[in-house]
C-alpha cells in the first residue's frame, strides 16, 4: 500500500481512486477489530450473580447459558461431586442428561471424561453410580460423531470392570444381542465387539459359551471387514476368558478362517492374535496348525502392505519364544534367513537398481522400513536365545550389527548379544568399536548406557582372556574410546559427555594402569581445568580419582597428586580452586582417611584463607 504523504499529495483523477482504494483498505483491516469486541447485551448475558451457590450457578448456566459455559460445568462435574454429591446427582446431572441430547462434539468429549473421573475418583458408590450414570454413557454411546462415540466407549470399558456381573448382564450384555445384529449400524456393530472383549473377563466360562460366543462367530463372519478385524483383535480376551479347551475348539478355527480373509486387515489381526495366544495352544496346535500359517504369512509378507512387515518385525520375539521346540534345523535357516532379509529391508540392492529404487520410495514407505528394521534389532536377543545354535547366534549377530538408520533405542540390545555370545563375544568386537566411531552422538549416549558391561564380558569371556594382555582383547578399543570422547567434547551435548566420562571409570578393569595414565588421566586433569560445564567437570574430577585409586606405581600417583594440588588447589582461578574441593570430596570418599590426610588435608585447610568468599 502507498504511503499517505501531505506534501506530496496528487488530487488529479488518475490518483484519487488510488487514494480511496487504500482507505479502503485501512477500513477492512480496522473491521475484525470492532467485530471481536462484545456488546453490552452480549456481556449481560454472560453475567452471572456472584450470590449464587456452585451447584445453582451450574443449573442456571446449563438451563440458559452458552454452549461454553455449559461445557465448563460440565467439566466441572468431578468437582460437584466431591463437594456436594446429593444435590449434584438431583439437580445437576438431570440438567446435563437434557442439554447432551442437544450438544455439540466438545461437550460430548467433556462429558464422557468427566464421567470418566468420577468413577475413578470413587465419589459414589459404584451402585449409585451405575443408577446415576450408566444410562446416560449408554445413551451416547452410538453417537453419530466417531470420535465422541469412541470417548463414551473409553468410559464404559472402564465402567465394566467396576460393575457388578448382574448389572452387566442386565444392562449392557442382553442388548448387546440386538446391537450385535447385522441390521444394525456399522459403528454399533464396532461397538458390540470392544464390548464383548470387556465382559468376557466378568463372567464365567459357560455363561461366555451361551451367550457371547454365538454373537462372537457371527461377527467374525461380518459383511464388513471393519468388523471382522474388531472382532479378531477381542478373540485374545474372549480366549483368556473362556479357558483352554473352547479357545481350541472355538477360538482357534475362527482365527484360522480369519488368517485366510481376503482383507489384509484382517489377516493380520489373526497373525498378532494367533501369536499373543501361543501361550494357550498345546504343541500339536502350534506345529500342525499355528506354524503353518506362520510360514505362509512370512512368504506373503514382502508382497503385501509395509505395514504388514512393521508388525512382523514387532512380533519377532513372541513368536520365537511361542515357537521354541517346535522349528526343525532346516525351519531354523529359513527363518534366519527371513530374519536377515526383514533387517536389511530398504538396503540391499536388487538387480543393480538400488539408487533407482531409492528415489521411487516414498518418505512414509522410508520411515516404516525403518521402524522394520528397529524392531529386528530389538528382537534379536529374544529371537536368538531361542535357536539354542552359535552358528546361527552369531550369523544373526552379524545381521543385527550392520543394521542402518535404526533408532538408538535398540542399541542397548547389544549388551544383551554379548550376554548370549558367551565365550564367543569377540566376534562383535569390530561391531562395537564401529558403534563407538559412529558420527551420530545419538547412537553414542545410547551405547554408552551398557558400556561397561560390555566391556567387561568382552575382557572377560573373550579370546585373550589372560590378566597380561588385557588391552589384546579389543583391538583398536583405546584410540575408539579416545575419539568418541573428543566428539562428545567438541559438541553442545553436554549430558552425553557427562555420563561418558562417568562410564569410563570402568576402564581400570578393562585395560592396563599404564594405558589409563598416558591416554586417560591426564585427559580428565584437562577436562577438569578447560570445560566450562560443572558436571562434566565434576564427572571428569570423579573418573581421575578412580583411576588414580587404581594405579599402584607411586611415581605416577605423586606426580597427578602434585598437579592437582598445583593446578587446581593453588591454581590463579578460583573457580579451580573450588573443583580442588570438590576433587576432595571424591578422594574422601574413594581413598581411606589416612590418604586424605597425608596428601589433601593441609592444601584444604589453607584455602580457608582464600580471598574469594565462595571458596572459603
Amino acid at each position: 500500500m502507498r504511503p499517505l504523504t501531505c506534501s506530496r499529495m496528487d488530487f488529479s483523477q488518475s490518483n484519487l481512486f488510488g487514494y480511496i482504494e487504500d482507505l479502503q483498505e485501512l477500513t477492512i483491516i480496522e473491521r475484525p477489530v470492532r467485530r471481536s469486541l462484545k456488546t453490552p447485551e452480549e456481556i449481560e448475558r454472560l453475567t452471572v450473580d456472584e450470590e449464587l451457590s456452585d451447584i445453582e450457578r451450574a443449573v442456571y448456566l446449563l438451563s440458559s447459558g452458552q454452549d461454553i459455559q455449559g461445557t465448563s460445568v460440565v467439566a466441572n462435574l468431578p468437582v460437584l461431586m466431591r463437594q456436594n454429591p446429593a444435590e449434584t446427582l438431583r439437580r445437576v446431572l438431570p440438567k446435563i442428561r437434557e442439554v447432551l441430547h442437544v450438544a455439540g462434539v466438545e461437550m460430548q468429549l467433556t462429558a464422557a471424561v468427566s464421567f470418566l473421573t468420577v468413577l475413578q475418583e470413587e465419589s459414589v458408590s459404584i451402585h449409585t453410580y451405575s443408577h446415576s450414570f450408566l444410562h446416560i454413557i449408554l445413551q451416547n454411546l452410538e453417537h453419530r460423531d466417531a470420535g465422541v462415540s469412541n470417548a463414551w466407549l473409553e468410559t464404559l470399558l472402564a465402567v465394566i470392570e467396576a460393575l457388578p456381573k448382574e448389572t452387566v448382564r442386565h444392562e449392557i450384555l442382553n442388548p448387546l444381542v440386538s446391537k450385535a445384529q447385522l441390521s444394525q449400524t456399522l459403528q454399533s456393530r464396532l461397538v458390540s465387539c470392544k464390548i464383548m472383549g470387556k465382559v468376557a473377563n466378568k463372567f464365567e466360562a459357560h455363561i461366555i459359551k451361551r451367550e457371547v460366543l454365538p454373537l462372537v462367530k457371527s461377527l467374525c463372519q461380518d459383511m464388513e471387514y471393519e468388523v471382522r478385524t474388531c472382532m479378531c483383535r477381542q478373540l485374545e480376551h474372549i480366549a483368556r476368558g473362556i479357558g483352554t479347551e473352547l479357545t481350541k475348539t472355538v477360538v482357534l478355527p475362527e482365527l484360522v478362517e480369519l488368517a485366510r480373509d481376503e482383507g489384509s486387515s484382517v489377516r493380520l489381526a489373526a497373525f498378532e492374535t494367533l501369536v499373543n495366544l501361543l501361550d494357550m495352544f498345546d504343541g500339536d496346535d502350534r506345529s500342525q496348525t499355528v506354524l503353518p500359517l506362520v510360514k505362509s504369512f512370512c512368504e506373503k509378507s514382502f508382497k503385501a502392505d509395509e505395514s504388514i512387515l512393521v508388525s512382523l518385525s514387532f512380533h519377532l520375539g513372541k513368536l520365537c519364544n511361542g515357537l521354541y521346540g517346535i522349528f526343525t534345523p532346516e525351519q531354523h535357516l529359513r527363518f534366519l534367513e527371513f530374519y536377515k532379509k526383514l533387517s536389511t529391508l530398504g538396503l540391499q540392492q536388487e538387480n543393480g537398481h538400488n539408487d533407482n529404487q531409492l528415489q521411487l520410495q516414498t518418505l512414509e514407505q522410508e520411515k516404516k522400513y525403518i521402524s522394520v528394521r528397529k524392531n529386528c534389532a530389538y528382537n534379536f536377543p529374544v529371537s536368538s536365545v531361542n535357536f539354542r545354535l552359535t552358528s546361527l547366534c552369531l550369523k544373526m549377530c552379524c545381521c543385527a550389527m550392520e543394521l542402518k538408520n535404526v533408532s538408538p533405542c535398540c542399541l542397548p540390545v547389544i549388551f544383551q548379544v554379548a550376554k548370549l555370545l558367551n565365550s564367543d563375544v569377540y566376534t562383535i568386537h569390530k561391531e562395537l568399536v564401529t558403534l563407538l566411531q559412529d558420527e551420530s552422538l545419538e547412537v553414542l549416549d545410547a551405547l554408552v548406557g551398557h558400556l561397561p558391561e560390555i566391556l567387561e564380558l568382552m575382557t572377560n569371556r573373550g579370546e585373550n582372556n589372560g590378566s597380561e594382555s588385557k588391552l589384546l582383547s579389543i583391538p583398536d578399543l583405546i584410540p575408539a574410546l579416545t575419539a568418541a570422547e573428543q566428539r562428545a567434547a567438541t559438541s553442545l551435548k553436554w549430558r552425553t559427555h557427562e555420563k561418558l566420562l562417568q562410564k569410563y571409570a570402568c576402564l581400570p578393569h578393562i585395560i592396563s594402569s599404564d594405558q589409563i595414565y598416558y591416554r586417560f588421566l591426564h585427559r580428565m586433569l584437562t577436562i577438569i581445568l578447560t570445560n566450562n560445564v560443572l558436571p562434566v567437570q565434576k564427572a571428569a574430577a570423579r573418573t581421575l580419582c578412580v583411576y588414580l585409586r587404581y594405579n599402584r606405581k607411586q611415581e605416577q600417583r605423586h606426580e597427578v597428586i602434585q598437579k592437582l594440588i598445583e593446578q587446581l588447589g593453588q591454581g590463579k582461578s578460583y573457580w579451580n580452586r573450588l573443583r580442588f574441593l570438590d576433587t576432595c570430596e571424591f578422594i574422601i570418599e574413594l581413598f581411606s582417611k589416612s590418604f586424605f590426610c597425608k596428601y589433601f588435608f593441609l592444601p584444604v585447610l589453607e584455602l580457608t584463607h582464600d580471598p574469594v568468599a565462595n571458596v572459603r
